[in-house]
């Protein structure tokens, strides 16, 4: 076959979009990797709170405490909905620190997200004797809601992948909000790193985040 001059130019155009396209999904996957010393987060008393108004909802950020984390990126996931939760919290982290942010490459989780949970999984226990079997796992990771304090912050918390070892800090809140039509939302965070289960995901008011590494 043949091909002309003049289609070789929308050939190589539509080439490179195509490259482009699969190298942005590779980039945005991340990757995977390990990060030793990662200190636990920080959590001190803390009292305010911020008032918006989103998605027709006056919203009332409560700040419970003052929040300061280090940890790495261990999975993402992004919420497009149009429900006032997706709004507030476009996107959630899975993080981990110590032991399990140290073995992160040596050992194979399986991370996983959706419907605001994450999950985690490794094809049998004694890989994850290392960081202290499940109860180990469940104190250095957490699923965490970002709810960015501004547009720059919403822009930063865009570009975080798999992979990144990053500083969040902020506030967990407790985030109250109701309409003119009578609709009422409710959304707590937790305020242990103990918790699993329902309710044990940290909603963050996140007022600054950093790359680190």
């Amino acid at each position: 076959m043949t091909i002309s001059k003049k289609n070789i130019v929308p050939i190589t155009i539509f080439l490179l979009i195509i490259a482009c396209i699969i190298g942005y999904f590779i980039y945005s996957q991340g990757v995977r990797r390990a990060v030793a010393g990662i200190e636990d987060p920080v959590q001190t008393e803390d009292i305010g709170n911020e008032q918006i108004t989103v998605g027709g909802y006056n919203v009332l950020i409560n700040y419970e405490y003052a929040y300061d984390i280090k940890a790495l990126v261990v999975s993402t996931h992004n919420y497009y909905g149009l429900g006032l939760g997706d709004k507030l919290a476009p996107k959630d982290l899975a993080l981990a620190w110590g032991p399990v942010a140290e073995y992160n490459d040596r050992i194979d989780f399986h991370w996983a997200q959706s419907g605001r949970w994450y999950r985690w999984h490794t094809s049998s226990y004694e890989e994850i004797l290392p960081v202290g079997g499940e109860a180990g796992v469940s104190l250095h990771s957490a699923n965490n809601h970002l709810i960015p304090a501004d547009n720059t912050i919403r822009r930063k918390i865009k570009k975080v992948r798999k992979g990144d070892y990053i500083r969040i800090k902020g506030h967990l809140a407790n985030v109250y909000g109701s309409n003119s039509k009578g609709d009422s939302f409710q959304w707590n965070s937790s305020t242990t790193r103990e918790d699993t289960g329902d309710g044990a995901c940290e909603l963050i008011y996140v007022t600054d985040i950093e790359w680190l590494d």
